[in-house]
């Protein structure tokens, strides 16, 4: 078996891409208000701070902070997963169960990648944000509802039109 080894820095930032096995679902987006109160109990379980996220239909990409003294973001992952499984089964979703009987949602694993300095954290933030019109949901970053441009914008960090004509999306993974 290969042992996958993951970079864990106490007190890292990180981003993510998650996914869902079958990339032809749009469940992330149908639940979403599950996938939010997963990630809040979470949070509240085990502090971190989300920089940066976006949810599209079958897959999502974060940034995550953890808190000075902890590495353990794939606890932290592992509950985002299976709490979110476990809220839509318990509303009466079907979800397709593998040959061990699990839940077969989720890909198995995910992409993690431990953010260097600012430059690559500002890349992946923009990343995030570019995403829903690199995948062709929307023509305009403003337009997605299911991110934390919203917030950037509030917060004076982008305009509102941000990523119109102004980049050609080459930044992040």
């Amino acid at each position: 078996m290969v042992m996958y080894r993951r970079n864990r820095v106490a007190g890292g930032t990180y981003f993510f891409t998650v996914a869902l096995r079958d990339r032809s679902s749009s469940i992330l987006v149908d639940r979403i208000d599950d996938l939010r109160r997963a990630l809040a109990s979470v949070k509240l379980e085990r502090p971190f701070d989300v920089a940066a996220m976006v949810v599209l239909p079958e897959h999502f990409h974060a940034i995550w902070v953890l808190p000075t003294l902890d590495d353990d973001y794939p606890s932290r992952m592992r509950l985002l997963k299976s709490r979110f499984t476990r809220s839509i089964v318990k509303a009466g979703l079907v979800v397709r169960r593998n040959a061990k009987g699990e839940c077969d949602l989720w890909q198995r694993r995910y992409w993690e990648h431990t953010i260097r300095d600012d430059a690559d954290y500002q890349r992946h933030v923009d990343y995030i944000h570019w995403n829903p019109v690199k995948h062709g949901y929307v023509d305009r970053v403003s337009d997605w509802p299911h991110s934390t441009f919203h917030r950037f914008v509030m917060e004076g960090i982008y305009s509102s039109d941000w990523g119109r004509g102004e980049t050609d999306g080459a930044f992040g993974e």
